[in-house]
């Protein structure tokens, strides 16, 4: 399954482009669950190189268990939500959101585009039916192209970032690194938006009402917030200009059944994309909220994910979570 879909890579570079096509998605395949060794590295040692971990999401497996998996629920009463294919797939499944705030800081100065992955999952996973341990991420040069930084020397900068990370997982959880690799993205891989609004002598109250109301309507909608970082704030804590600014945050978003019919199912590998970062912000004195998110179509592209049932469920999230936006007064950009 995994296996046909990455690639080993020898003396890998993730500075450059390989010859043979686009790196997707690199995972360090190390053998036996390296579950423990993933949580102290995550929660103990990965601060020591600057990243900041938020919104830990650990065994989302167990959950799928509890929600797809019993027939009943605790009361004794039929699991609405009970799927009759139910198959325990995975040993362990997590998602780490992950930023170097203070590196990230003048690349977002230059690109706010980049709060497409920013943070971004650090991915780790184990299949029951296989001896090994994945642990990774999309390729930062993906990460680029996706969010449409052309700038070299930007590039060069934000690729630099992943250097001591990759490092530390080669060290702390060791074995293999591989890559997938890919021929292209799809045509329009991020989906944008815009929404221009009265602004009000206090900021905080707009963003206060937008706020709820977001929450609300994807909450309705059965997604699940699954984190929030607020830049902005970070860096005023952090006594470090971030002025060009007024606001500037992002949303981790997580559609649960969706999640399970994909990870569950055949493609945990496609977790190293989830959650969805949508990135907010509010440029200095300006009464426009710019808003981005990568499509879901870059999960099929970069992965070759090739099952019809799956790719549907895919072009069917980007539509609704389009659709959602516009009904809160955004327009498509």
């Amino acid at each position: 399954m995994i296996n046909k879909v990455i690639q080993s890579v020898v003396a890998l570079s993730i500075v450059t482009t390989m010859a043979f096509g686009a790196q997707g998605v690199m995972l360090n395949v190390v053998s036996g669950n390296a579950e423990a060794k993933y949580n102290t590295m995550i929660n103990e040692k990965i601060k020591s190189i600057g990243f900041v971990l938020s919104d830990p999401h650990a065994r989302i497996n167990d959950a799928y268990a509890t929600k797809y998996g019993s027939k009943t629920l605790e009361d004794g009463k039929p699991n609405p939500n009970y799927d009759p294919a139910w198959n325990k797939n995975l040993d362990t499944l997590g998602f780490f959101s992950v930023s170097n705030d203070v590196k990230i800081r003048e690349l977002l100065l230059k690109a706010p585009e980049l709060g497409g992955f920013s943070p971004f999952n650090l991915h780790m996973f184990k299949p029951v039916n296989e001896d090994n341990t994945y642990v990774g991420h999309v390729v930062p040069q993906t990460m680029l192209d996706i969010v449409g930084i052309k700038d070299e020397a930007l590039r060069k900068e934000f690729i630099g970032t992943f250097t001591q990370l990759d490092a530390m997982v080669q060290k702390e959880i060791g074995g293999v690194a591989k890559v997938s690799e890919y021929k292209s993205l799809p045509a329009k891989p991020m989906m944008q938006f815009e929404i221009t609004f009265d602004r009000p002598a206090e900021l905080g109250t707009y963003l206060d009402e937008f706020q709820e109301k977001f929450e609300a309507a994807f909450e309705k909608n059965k997604y699940i917030i699954a984190g929030f970082k607020n830049y902005k704030e970070a860096y005023t804590d952090l006594n470090l200009e971030f002025s060009k600014y007024d606001a500037y945050f992002t949303y981790s978003l997580c559609h649960f059944t969706f999640s399970y019919n994909i990870f569950n199912k055949g493609r945990p590998d496609a977790g190293a994309f989830a959650p969805c970062s949508m990135y907010m912000y509010i440029a200095k004195d300006t009464n426009k909220l710019v808003i981005g998110m990568p499509r879901l179509a870059n999960w099929t592209s970069v992965l070759h994910i090739e099952d019809a049932v799956m790719q549907k469920s895919i072009t069917d999230l980007d539509i609704e979570i389009t659709k959602i936006m516009l009904s809160l007064g955004a327009k498509e950009i």
